[in-house]
């Protein structure tokens, strides 16, 4: 999704995201490991989330930040996975490289299929997921 096809959020539908969107961008701050140890936490109790679930979070983080719509691919992923979480559910979140040409990513997925983004399953190897408990 670029910056010119983000939907536009109701204002009452803005505070979870908002939220979600603010605790990622603290996050995104933390080593791995224990970025990796929050998550694990965060996600316990939750239900698997669905395609569209995790779409509709994915959506509504990147209408609300402009960071999360830019390239800011570890925070748009926090903030997606959390707010599935705020509403019950969790995608599985990952994190992952690819070696040539070197890059590495972050997203959330479902059924092993990369949510929202534009390179297929199998793009990058994940290095750290969490998944639904």
């Amino acid at each position: 999704m670029s910056l010119d096809t983000r939907v536009r959020l109701a204002l009452w539908r803005r505070p979870l995201p908002l939220l979600a969107v603010g605790a990622a961008r603290l996050l995104a701050r933390v080593k791995p490991a224990r970025l990796r140890r929050i998550l694990e936490f965060a996600r316990r109790g939750a239900a698997a989330a669905t395609a569209e679930q995790a779409a509709v979070a994915r959506e509504q983080v990147v209408a609300v930040s402009m960071r999360c719509a830019g390239n800011n691919c570890l925070q748009r992923s926090i903030a997606a996975a959390l707010l599935c979480r705020l509403r019950g559910s969790w995608p599985t979140w990952c994190t992952g490289v690819r070696t040539h040409p070197f890059a590495a990513h972050a997203w959330i997925q479902v059924d092993g299929e990369p949510i929202g983004e534009p390179h297929p399953a199998g793009f990058f190897r994940p290095l750290l997921s969490v998944g639904a408990s």
